[in-house]
């Protein structure tokens, strides 16, 4: 990555704006669910958004956050026996995790992207990835979650309903209260001005 000087102008604003989205408050309580969900091993950054960024940097967390998530012998990410240290290796290992999040449920609207955390561009947006995916594990309830479930939100689910004929007929009889109703009323004796008058 080549290395970017400090930004003037209308950049320095769009990039302000930007790092004013960083919560400081919700990287406490993701630290604490990634350590919850992958154990102690994994270590606790700095606090603030630099030292969130370096944590996260290589992939590693990251990767073993998403495996966390899948149940034994079916672990989406392959994760190296020593972490790595070439630029575009630990890039790769950020988009396996970001690949696996995906797949796991996370919509593309609310995944960041490689340059986001790994040149801390956007660290909102890698908070943001890391809520959604929370959120749907919570929402799975599959026992592979763990911490509390309260740090999260569920995701809306689907509730199908069944009809039965009779109940499908009996619904085609009712006027919805939607379609309104005129009571009998009309647009007899309304006038709206004078006609148009046409001088030759």
């Amino acid at each position: 990555m080549a290395n970017v000087g400090p930004a003037y102008g209308m950049s320095r604003d769009v990039q302000s704006k930007i790092e004013k989205k960083y919560d400081d408050e919700l990287e406490a309580r993701l630290v604490e669910w990634i350590v919850a969900q992958c154990g102690d091993s994994v270590g606790r950054p700095e606090r603030g958004r630099l030292g969130f960024q370096v944590w996260l940097k290589n992939g590693i967390v990251l990767s073993r956050l998403v495996n966390s998530l899948y149940p034994s012998g079916s672990k989406p990410v392959k994760i190296p026996d020593a972490p790595p240290t070439m630029v575009f290796k630990q890039m790769e290992q950020i988009a396996q995790f970001l690949k696996a999040a995906e797949d796991y449920g996370v919509v593309k609207t609310d995944i960041f992207q490689t340059v986001d955390l790994f040149e801390a561009k956007d660290m909102a947006a890698v908070q943001r990835t890391l809520m959604a995916l929370g959120s749907l594990a919570v929402t799975k309830n599959d026992g592979n979650y763990h911490g509390d479930p309260n740090w999260f939100m569920k995701k809306a689910q689907e509730h199908k309903r069944e009809f039965t004929e009779s109940q499908l007929k009996e619904g085609k009889n009712i006027i919805g209260l939607q379609m309104g109703s005129n009571k009998g009323a009309s647009q007899a004796g309304m006038s709206y001005g004078r006609p148009r008058q046409i001088i030759s």
